[in-house]
């Protein structure tokens, strides 16, 4: 069994504890004990689970692992402290805010011999498996995805590159190593207005276009057109409801991480798309900068 606290109390953390509280039976979840969580409120209990304070969570010998699901800009700090007190880690997308960070922090993973698993939602749902099947096989020709939502706070959240991370995470997935070549930002910070436009290349320089387009009243959605050689794909495939939830398989694959279950292959081509997605990130946010 491996005691774990949860740091956060927002919708993830709230269904983190959920899925600890419920593990699938039978399934990796079950060797993972909640001993409590940590929030900047005080609550005292949350569902029946007691609140302690981050020191305690840090130095407790019953504590072997932790659930990031705090604010963007926390998750570098929290990361940090964990892996540092000898602490196994389970964080949200994104890791860090940037790149160098991202990698040191997998450095000192390795170091403290630590599992760090950044959460997988992104490829785990329905929608993005039925996608990832009318995908396979095909030759791009050149592709668009066009996400838009809410406005999000940058200083909390992010730049939309990290933030949106997700998407950069299923071109990857999809197509494979990406380069940028160029991108932009539009922006109106008086109508929460804001607009990232990358240009990709795939390493056998098919082109990718990807949007993230954020202001009050538009609604969370995901566009796509991808024409290959064989027709274009413009509607995402319908998705049947999953068995098991993204975050409880989510947590399931960082348990296996846990007992050993998870393959050296299988570790080291994860890491490395993780530290890719976070170096096109990086690489976006530079060009809509200067």
């Amino acid at each position: 069994m491996f005691g774990v606290v949860v740091v956060g109390i927002g919708i993830a953390g709230s269904v983190r504890i959920r899925d600890l509280l419920k593990p699938l039976q039978s399934s990796p979840s079950e060797s993972l004990k909640l001993k409590g969580f940590v929030s900047r409120r005080d609550l005292g209990q949350y569902n029946g689970v007691k609140q302690i304070s981050l020191e305690e969570a840090l130095q407790s010998t019953e504590v072997d692992a932790a659930l990031i699901c705090t604010d963007n800009q926390n998750h570098e700090e929290s990361v940090r402290r964990f892996l540092e007190a000898g602490k196994h880690v389970l964080v949200e997308y994104p890791m860090a805010l940037c790149a160098h960070t991202a990698h040191e922090l997998w450095q000192l993973a390795e170091q403290k011999g630590k599992v760090l698993h950044v959460e997988h939602i992104e490829l785990l749902t329905e929608e993005y498996s039925q996608l990832k099947k009318e995908v396979d096989g095909k030759k791009l020709v050149e592709g668009v995805l066009h996400f838009t939502g809410g406005p999000l706070d940058e200083q909390r959240s992010g730049f939309p590159s990290f933030s949106g991370i997700a998407r950069v995470s299923w071109l990857v997935h999809l197509f494979g190593d990406l380069t940028v070549t160029s991108a932009t930002k539009e922006e109106n910070k008086g109508e929460h207005y804001s607009k990232v436009t990358a240009h990709l290349t795939t390493t056998d320089n098919r082109p990718l276009t990807w949007i993230e387009e954020r202001a009050p009243g538009l609604k969370r959605n995901k566009r796509v057109k991808f024409t290959f050689t064989s027709g274009i794909l413009d509607v995402l495939p319908a998705a049947p409801s999953a068995p098991v939830r993204p975050f409880m398989q989510d947590m399931n694959l960082f348990a296996r991480k846990l007992l050993g279950q998870v393959s050296k292959e299988e570790l080291r081509a994860e890491k490395k798309r993780i530290l890719h997605c976070i170096d096109l990130a990086e690489k976006i946010k530079q060009f809509c900068e200067h």
